[in-house]
């Protein structure tokens, strides 16, 4: 089955038709920046200039970075608070011609994982953890999503620090960079973070996903969690390839 998988984003919405069957990549990801303000239409438009691209006169799966149910955005942390309610699953399929399904973009990335990557055939309970802009966080037991935890959310206190904070905020890429410090001293942070999702989740394994994942031998060192803790090797294609998948395992 081919899908065209669209990864929307913060900075940029990606897509790529994949086949399902195999996980691959049919094409070069085509990118383009988020529009700002990030509005409905504005989002729609930019969906449609990508399935134009491709030609695609398929399905469509779309990741979202926000909590989605049935379709519709209850949440848009990072892209325009006017996208809260729309029923983007629905709207989407208007602005393609076809019929389309909405999830959320960690529980995407997550599905490409644990079906064509390094998750497949882990059972038990699963957390991935996506680094990047944000965190993002998706949970599977035996395999099967647990949607819309985002625990990147979470409150977070450090050591050293009274303040209690929003984890992505302090543990995401971004954060790393905003404050300039080490791979050793963002290490350290995560793995407080990692600790706190022991104490909430409670998994039998972490999988780090995400563009950050790729630069494990700088910071997995620093990680002393009871968990195991493995990377992914997909990168930033497991968002277009889980949202493809989404279609295939959730649509009608």
């Amino acid at each position: 089955m081919q899908v065209l998988g669209i990864d929307i984003g913060g900075s940029g919405i990606k897509g790529s038709p994949v086949d399902t069957n195999t996980g691959e990549m049919l094409g070069e990801r085509f990118r383009i920046p988020t529009p700002q303000p990030a509005t409905k239409d504005a989002v729609l438009k930019t969906i449609g200039k990508i399935a134009k691209n491709f030609d695609w006169k398929g399905p469509v799966g779309c990741g979202f970075p926000g909590v989605i149910h049935k379709g519709v955005i209850a949440t848009a942390a990072n892209l325009d608070d006017s996208l809260k309610g729309v029923n983007l699953a629905e709207e989407v399929g208007k602005t393609v011609g076809r019929p389309a399904v909405v999830v959320n973009d960690a529980d995407a990335a997550g599905l490409a994982i644990m079906r064509f990557g390094i998750g497949r055939d882990e059972e038990g309970l699963v957390m991935v953890i996506t680094i990047g802009t944000g965190i993002g966080t998706a949970i599977f037991y035996n395999g099967a999503l647990i949607p819309n935890s985002e625990l990147g959310h979470a409150y977070l206190k450090l050591k050293k620090e009274s303040k209690i904070q929003d984890a992505e905020t302090l543990v995401s890429d971004s954060a790393r960079k905003r404050d300039d410090i080490s791979w050793k001293h963002w290490g350290g942070r995560f793995n407080e973070y990692l600790k706190l999702m022991e104490r909430l989740v409670n998994p039998q394994l972490f999988i780090l996903g995400g563009g950050a994942a790729s630069k494990g031998d700088k910071f997995l060192k620093y990680l002393k969690v009871d968990t195991p803790v493995k990377t992914a090797a997909l990168e930033n294609r497991a968002g277009i390839i889980g949202a493809a998948m989404a279609s295939r395992e959730f649509g009608q």
